[in-house]
């Protein structure tokens, strides 16, 4: 994950020359405008989207660790409905060339209770995924080159599950336009990591807090696959936004996938060692 920067700047003390004085200021000054109106003065469309998505992240830092309840609801496109509940814990991580942990943890219905998921995102390298099965009581490490697979028969694929790390793409503003009651950046990024299954994802991020509401994610064939809208967002520790309902709708098959959001809480020491391989035999 991208450090964040630092922003402040010291007058060093025993400047004998107030003109100096007000010089610097009126530089730092300047600095800082340029960084919080980054987005409008990038000079190129890259250099925009680059600077959007790097907000986006240094904005949501310092979240340590979370736990948080999801229902799960696959539907079909005749509209029947199957529903899934489970649990997701994630742990931040702030090492270079290393992105966040996740583990999800399957609790109904029967015929999936105990299957569990993790997820180690890398930035340069191949992210590292594993599933344990319970009715094969198997450790199932997933090849990078099945990552734009279903998971578990729903409309997000593996990658779609990896933490959104800021080196994982390349970046172009396409647009400002009005999303719903906010006025939204439109980003397009391309994946850089190899055997994506898409060609690019175009975002919608609004300006005032910096959220992702909408992705459109294109397929290898460079036609739209899914389209996510990221609704009802919460804040919690006065800084981190979370939406409490995602729906993934795929515009090829009809089906669709909605995780609705319950019990989020923050920085309650989950246990690292959770995020092993070995551990998910054992996850609860």
């Amino acid at each position: 994950m991208v450090k964040a920067l630092s922003q402040s700047r010291q007058i060093r003390n025993g400047t004998r020359l107030s003109i100096a004085v007000l010089g610097i200021a009126v530089l730092g000054a300047a600095i800082g405008f340029a960084f919080l109106a980054g987005p409008a003065l990038a000079e190129t469309p890259e250099e925009k989207g680059l600077v959007i998505a790097r907000e986006i992240d240094r904005r949501d830092l310092g979240w340590i660790d979370s736990e948080v309840d999801l229902n799960m609801v696959l539907t079909n496109r005749n509209g029947e409905s199957s529903t899934r509940d489970l649990r997701t814990q994630s742990l931040e991580n702030t090492e270079a060339g290393l992105g966040d942990k996740g583990l999800t943890i399957f609790d109904k219905p029967r015929d999936i209770e105990g299957t569990a998921f993790l997820s180690h995102t890398k930035i340069t390298e191949p992210d590292d995924q594993w599933i344990y099965l319970p009715a094969i009581k198997r450790v199932k490490r997933i090849s990078s080159v099945n990552k734009s697979g279903p998971f578990v028969g729903s409309e997000f694929a593996y990658e779609d599950l990896a933490s959104q790390e800021v080196e994982k793409y390349k970046y172009k503003w396409l647009r400002d336009e009005g999303c719903g009651e906010l006025q939204c950046f439109v980003v397009e990024r391309y994946p850089v990591y190899e055997h994506s299954g898409y060609t690019k994802q175009v975002i919608w991020v609004d300006q005032d807090e910096y959220r992702v509401m909408k992705v459109e994610y294109y397929d290898r064939k460079s036609e739209l696959l899914k389209v996510l809208v990221q609704s009802e967002y919460q804040k919690y520790l006065d800084k981190h936004w979370r939406p409490l309902r995602m729906q993934m709708d795929n515009m090829q098959t009809g089906k669709a996938t909605t995780l609705t959001f319950t019990n989020y809480k923050f920085r309650t020491g989950v246990d690292e060692g959770n995020f092993t391989p070995s551990r998910l035999k054992r996850a609860r």
